[in-house]
C-alpha cells in the first residue's frame, strides 16, 4: 500500500471579494471572506487551518483541513456555498457536520448500520437510527487531514484511516485535490489504496445556493438521468432502479427545481422533498455530464461532471438554523457517488476496494454565466 508523506506548505493566497455567507448568530450575514484565525484549532492534537486558492479568472475558494472540507466558493463575486464565520459549527454533530465536507469511509446510507464481507459481519456506529450514514459519527468530515500540497490554484489533503476506524476492515489512505481550472471549474480528484478488503464510497457534501442566499425552488435543473434509487422509509434503497418517466423525480428536461418538490407522491414524502440517488446515464468509469443547475437570480450555471455512477440530489428538507424558518430549502447537494448502502445490494455498482487496487474518482463542478 502506497505511504504519503503529508508536506507542510506556508504559502497563502486571500481572497479579495466580499462574499455572503451565513454565521451562528445570523444567517446570510453580509461579511468579509473567512479569517483564517476562525478557523485554526487544536483538535485531537492537530492543527486545522484554512486554505484560500484562486484561478485567476473569478473563481476562489476557501478550504479548511478539518473535513478536508470547502468552506466558500466565490464565483462572480457571489458565494455558492453558504457557510459559517468559524469553525465550531462544523465541529457539532448536529448544527453544519457534513456542510463542504469530504464524506466517507462510506459516503450515503448502510442499512442498520452492518455488512458482510467475506463471510464475516462488520458492525458500524447507527447514527442516523437505525442506519449509518456518512462514515459514522467520526467519519472523514470529522477528522483533520494533513495537508500534502498547496498551489496559486489548488491544494491536496491526504488522511489515513486505521483499520477498524468506526468499524471497517483495513488500512486505507486517501487523498482529496481540490483544483480551479483556467475554466473555471473545481475539480475535485479523489484516490485511495488498502490493505485489506473495505467497501469505499467518498463524496464532497457541498450545499449549495447559486444566488448566494434566499430560496433555491426557483433554481433551474437538470439530471443526466433516466432512473432513480426508490428508498424506504429509513431512506435505504429497495434495490429497484425505477424509470423516472411520469414522476417528480424527472429532470432530464430542465425544470424548476420546486416544481414538484411537494407532489403527492410516496417517495417524495419519505423523504420530504428530495433526498435520492439518481443512476446516472454514463460509462462505468468515464467522466461525462451528470447535472445543470441554474441561479435563477445570479444566472450563474453549475455543469457537473463525474465519473461516479450515481448523484445524490438533497432540497435542504430543514431548517438550516434550527428555529428559522426562512432558512427551509435554502440550499441543495449534488453529491457524485456510488449508491447507497450498495454492501447489501449485490445488484447495485461495486464498492468494495481492495488490496493491489488503486481507487480513483474525479467530479468536476463548471461554472459560468448565462
Amino acid at each position: 500500500m502506497t505511504n504519503v508523506a503529508p508536506v507542510n506548505a506556508s504559502c497563502r493566497t486571500k481572497i479579495s471579494q466580499t462574499s455572503l455567507y451565513f454565521s451562528g448568530r445570523n444567517y446570510f450575514d453580509k461579511m468579509l471572506t473567512p479569517d483564517a484565525k476562525n478557523f485554526e484549532r487544536l483538535i485531537n492534537g492537530k492543527q486545522t487551518s484554512l486554505t484560500f486558492i484562486r484561478n485567476g479568472k473569478g473563481l476562489e475558494a476557501s478550504i479548511s483541513n478539518y473535513g478536508a472540507r470547502i468552506i466558500t466558493l466565490l464565483f462572480d463575486g457571489i458565494n455558492v456555498t453558504p457557510a459559517y464565520d468559524s469553525l465550531e459549527p462544523y465541529t457539532s454533530t448536529t448544527l453544519a457536520p457534513y456542510h463542504g465536507a469530504t464524506v466517507g469511509r462510506y459516503a450515503n446510507r448502510i442499512a442498520k448500520g452492518k455488512f458482510v464481507l467475506n463471510g464475516m459481519e462488520y458492525l458500524l456506529p447507527v447514527n442516523n437510527a437505525p442506519n449509518h450514514l456518512h462514515g459514522g459519527t467520526k467519519g472523514f468530515h470529522q477528522q483533520v487531514w494533513d495537508v500534502a500540497e498547496i498551489k496559486t490554484y489548488e491544494v491536496t489533503f491526504v488522511y489515513f484511516s486505521q483499520d477498524g476506524e468506526e468499524g471497517y476492515p483495513g488500512n486505507v489512505n486517501v487523498i482529496v485535490t481540490y483544483h480551479l481550472s483556467e475554466e473555471n471549474e473545481l475539480i475535485i480528484s479523489y484516490s485511495a489504496e488498502t490493505n485489506a478488503p473495505t467497501p469505499f464510497n467518498i463524496t464532497n457534501h457541498c450545499f449549495f445556493n447559486l444566488n448566494g442566499e434566499g430560496s433555491i425552488l426557483n433554481h433551474r435543473l437538470q439530471l443526466n438521468a433516466d432512473r432513480f434509487t426508490p428508498v424506504d422509509r429509513t431512506l435505504i434503497p429497495t434495490g429497484e432502479a425505477k424509470n423516472v418517466e411520469g414522476t417528480a423525480f424527472d429532470f432530464r428536461e430542465t425544470k424548476r427545481l420546486g416544481k414538484d418538490i411537494d407532489r403527492n407522491e410516496e417517495q417524495i414524502k419519505i423523504g420530504g422533498g428530495y433526498d435520492h440517488n439518481f443512476v446516472l446515464n454514463k460509462g462505468e468509469s468515464e467522466l461525462s455530464f451528470a447535472a445543470k443547475a441554474t441561479g435563477d437570480k445570479s444566472g450563474i450555471v453549475m455543469d457537473v461532471f463525474t465519473t461516479e455512477p450515481g448523484l445524490q440530489l438533497f432540497s435542504g428538507n430543514f431548517e438550516a438554523v434550527k428555529g428559522d424558518p426562512s432558512t427551509f430549502r435554502n440550499t441543495f447537494c449534488l453529491e457524485t457517488q456510488h449508491f447507497p448502502d450498495s454492501p447489501n445490494q449485490p445488484s447495485f455498482p461495486n464498492t468494495i476496494l481492495k488490496p493491489g487496487e488503486k481507487f480513483t474518482s474525479k467530479t468536476v463542478y463548471r461554472f459560468s454565466k448565462q
